[in-house]
């Protein structure tokens, strides 16, 4: 596979086009595949063991394709799946093959964030209940105290495209309310899901203008220059044509319909 193995990313949906889309403005040499796994989304709600399911499912998927490397670029299935897969499914099955999330990156730079030592963390249920990012981000900066919003209606809003009317306002504004009531000392607030970066233009008028607002995909993106870097042994396999490649679990017609909200521009899907 030398030289010839594409970049997998994967989410349960649209928003780790995010992700990948700041990783490709990067790293725009690389050859890509990515994956939606629109027929079973949001995975947010799920249980832990449906989740690791889910996504082990598509990461065989993703390897099946050619992959060395996968990026889990959904914060729900990092925070419920990369673990296990981490620890049991790669060493006992694909031992030369890795897969990564978008929650370790993160929480190793937030600290620099933060002036006050006290940040805020947007995600759905299933991160947020998974206390993924208290354990990660106390791994690196203990100092720091973490407090957690869970925001059950912001994706349904932005996979409808409503993100963005009047109507969305109220929901913005509840559960940005419900985390600075938290601690008046939050200064950085992270958006822990894929799919927060669309609503940044209202976050920006919601939040005070000390709250500094992080998105996660120049984030990973940095951090997976560093990843390659690092590990010669799996760059060294990567295909470099700067190919892109996009697959859905559901209706591709319906995925190239929203995928370019997240991607930035359009683009075809083939069904997975």
């Amino acid at each position: 596979m030398k030289n010839t193995s594409p970049i997998g990313i994967f989410d349960s949906g649209y928003g780790g086009l995010t992700v990948f889309r700041a990783i490709a403005e990067r790293l725009p040499a690389y050859n890509y595949i990515y994956l939606g796994d629109n027929a079973r989304s949001p995975y947010g709600d799920h249980s832990f063991d449906t989740i690791y399911k889910y996504t082990l499912e598509c990461v065989e998927w993703l390897f099946a394709k050619g992959c060395q490397l996968v990026i889990l670029a959904c914060n729900t299935a990092s925070a419920k799946a990369l673990r296990s897969i981490q620890q049991r499914d790669l060493p006992a099955k694909y031992p030369d093959r890795r897969v990564l999330g978008v929650i370790r990156p993160t929480a190793e730079v937030i600290g620099s964030y933060t002036k006050s030592q006290a940040v805020g963390v947007m995600g759905t249920r299933g991160t947020v209940n998974s206390e993924s990012y208290l354990l990660e981000i106390n791994k690196f900066f203990p100092e720091v105290k973490v407090y957690q919003q869970s925001c059950p209606m912001w994706v349904p809003l932005i996979e409808n495209n409503e993100h963005l009317q009047a109507g969305a306002d109220f929901f913005i504004q509840e559960y940005c309310n419900q985390l600075m009531a938290q601690s008046d000392d939050i200064d950085c607030v992270l958006l822990a899901c894929t799919h927060y970066p669309l609503l940044l233009p209202k976050l920006k008028k919601t939040f005070p203008d000390y709250i500094e607002i992080l998105s996660q995909g120049e984030i990973v993106a940095n951090s997976l220059v560093d990843y390659l870097a690092r590990h010669p042994e799996i760059e060294q396999k990567l295909g470099k044509t700067g190919s892109k490649s996009f697959y859905t679990s559901g209706d591709p017609l319906a995925f190239d319909a929203h995928a370019s909200i997240f991607f930035g521009e359009p683009l075809k899907s083939a069904k997975m």
